[in-house]
C-alpha cells in the first residue's frame, strides 16, 4: 500500500519509547558509490533504503554495477573504476542531490559519454559549485543554465590534479572532487571556508585510499585498486534529530535512540541543544569507521541560544528543527550564516517560516536563517510539506506537543529519508 499523502498528528500525552534508526542517508550513498569503484564485494549492514539512497541504487546499476540486498545487508559488487560501463540512457538521480553532485566526481574522468538529471526540484539546484572545480581539474562538462543546473553532460577527459578553493563548505563538493582525485594524474587539495562532514574521507581511507584531512583542507592522490568495504551502517543522525527535538520541547517525554551516527561533522544540533540547556545523555559505543553510540532524550526547560558560521555546515539538515526549538525557549534564538538552506529540496528558509506560521509560531526570516522568539506553542492547522521531507517531519514533530491535531499534506515525502517515519511516531506517542 502507497503511503497516504495526508496524514493527520494529534498531540502526544506522553512520548515514550526506544528505537533503532534506519541506516544513515548519507552513509548510505557513499555505500553504493564507493563499493562501486570498490575491488570486490563490499558489505554495508543496516543501509538506509528510502527514495533518494535508491536513486543512487539506480545509477550504480545503470554504470554496470550489480548490488543485492539479503535481509539487512546490502551488497555491492564492485568493479574499480575501469569496470564501469557506459550507461545506455540518461541517468536519473530523482530529488536527490547527493546523487548528482557526488556521481559527477566519477563521471568526470570516466572514457565516455553520460548525462544525468533528475526531478523539477533537483534541476533547479545549483550544480556550478560542483561543475567549477571539476572543469579545472580538466574535466569536459555541459549543463543547462550557463553550466549552473542538470542536466549535466560529461565527456571523455584526462584529469589532473589541482589546489581548489570552494566558497561554500559542502560535503557533495568536497567528495564529487575527491572522486575525481582518484582518478586524476597528480595530487589534488581543497579547501573550504569550514569543515564539513567527512563520510566519505573516513570510508575512503578504510579502502586504502591517499586521502588527509587538515582543519578543512581535504588532498588527495590517485591511487591503486580500492578495497571493498565492511560496515555497520549507523542510525541517521538527521532521523534522531527529529525524535530529540520532539521529546526535549514535550512537557512528558524521554525517547531512547540506539546505535546512532555520532560523527563530530554532523551532530551540531547537539552542541546547539547543551547550549540551550537539553536534558540529554550521549554515550559513544563504537568509533571507528563511524562513531555511534545511544541518545537519551528528555523532557527540558530550554533556554534561547544562537548559532552561526562553522557551526551551521554540522547542523544545515536540521536547521528547521532548530527554529521548533528556539520557539520553546525562554528569549530570543537566532540562527544565521545558513543562506544554503534556500537551495535545498524546498526554500527551506521559506517552509520552514511557513510549516510554524501555519501552526500559530512565528519565525522572522532572514536572508541567511531565522530569529525565533520562545515562549510559542503550536496549535493545530494545515502544513504544506511542500515537497520537502524535512518540512514533513518538523510538523510532526511540532504537532507531538501542540494545542491541536495538525494537518499534513503531502505527508508520503518522509520517505525519501525515512521511511518508516509514521510507524516510528505511532510507537513513541501517546
Amino acid at each position: 500500500m502507497p503511503p497516504a499523502r495526508t496524514r493527520v498528528v494529534q498531540p502526544a500525552r506522553r512520548l515514550r519509547g526506544e528505537l533503532r534508526l534506519p541506516g544513515d542517508k548519507s552513509i548510505t550513498h557513499r555505500a553504493f558509490l564507493l563499493g562501486a569503484i570498490g575491488a570486490g564485494d563490499s558489505r554495508f549492514r543496516r543501509p538506509g533504503l528510502g527514495a533518494d539512497t535508491q536513486a543512487t541504487a539506480g545509477v550504480v546499476a545503470a554504470l554496470g554495477v550489480a548490488h543485492a540486498v539479503h535481509g539487512d545487508e546490502l551488497v555491492v559488487r564492485g568493479r574499480g573504476f575501469s569496470g564501469l560501463r557506459e550507461p545506455s540512457d540518461v541517468l536519473w538521480g530523482g530529488n536527490s542531490g547527493t546523487t548528482v553532485r557526488l556521481v559527477g566526481g566519477i563521471l568526470a574522468g570516466r572514457p565516455f559519454h553520460s548525462f544525468i538529471t533528475g526531478d523539477d526540484s533537483l534541476r533547479d539546484r545549483p550544480m556550478a559549485r560542483v561543475v567549477e572545480p571539476l572543469r579545472a581539474m580538466g574535466a569536459h562538462i555541459c549543463a543547462r543554465a550557463d553550466g549552473t543546473r542538470a542536466p549535466m553532460a560529461f565527456a571523455p577527459a584526462n584529469l589532473h590534479g589541482a589546489c581548489l578553493r570552494s566558497p561554500v563548505a559542502s560535503a557533495q563538493v568536497k567528495s564529487a572532487v575527491l572522486l575525481a582525485a582518484l582518478q586524476a594524474e597528480g595530487p589534488t587539495s581543497l579547501e573550504q571556508p569550514a569543515p564539513s562532514r567527512d563520510h566519505t574521507e573516513r570510508l575512503l581511507r578504510a579502502q586504502g585510499a591517499a586521502v588527509r584531512s587538515h582543519d578543512a583542507t581535504v588532498s588527495c592522490a590517485p591511487n591503486g585498486p580500492l578495497a571493498p568495504l565492511d560496515l555497520d551502517i549507523p542510525g541517521d543522525f538527521s532521523s534522531a534529530a527529529v525524535w530529540i527535538a520532539a521529546a526535549v520541547v514535550h512537557p512528558d517525554a524521554q525517547i531512547v535512540l540506539r546505535d546512532v551516527g555520532l560523527n563530530p561533522l554532523r551532530t551540531g544540533l547537539l552542541d546547539v541543544l547543551r547550549a540551550m540547556g537539553a536534558d540529554l545523555s550521549v554515550e559513544v559505543e563504537r568509533h571507528e569507521p563511524e562513531p555511534a553510540g545511544t541518545i537519551v532524550a528528555r523532557s527540558s526547560s530550554l533556554r534561547a541560544a544562537d548559532a552561526g558560521g562553522d557551526l551551521i555546515p554540522r547542523l544545515i539538515d536540521e536547521a528547521p528543527l532548530a527554529a521548533l526549538l528556539a520557539s520553546h525557549a525562554d528569549g530570543e534564538s537566532r540562527l544565521s550564516d545558513a543562506a544554503d538552506l534556500a537551495a535545498k529540496e524546498s526554500n527551506r528558509l521559506r517552509t520552514t517560516s511557513a510549516a510554524l506560521a501555519a501552526l500559530g509560531v512565528e519565525v522572522d526570516e532572514q536572508p541567511d536563517g531565522f530569529v525565533t522568539a520562545g515562549g510559542q506553542r503550536a496549535g493545530g492547522g494545515r502544513v504544506d510539506a511542500a515537497g520537502d521531507h524535512r518540512i514533513a517531519m518538523l510538523a510532526a514533530a511540532a504537532a507531538l506537543s501542540g494545542d491541536g491535531p495538525v494537518t499534513i499534506d503531502g505527508a508520503a515525502i518522509a520517505a525519501v529519508s525515512y521511511p518508516g517515519f509514521w510507524d516510528d511516531l505511532a510507537v513513541l506517542s501517546e
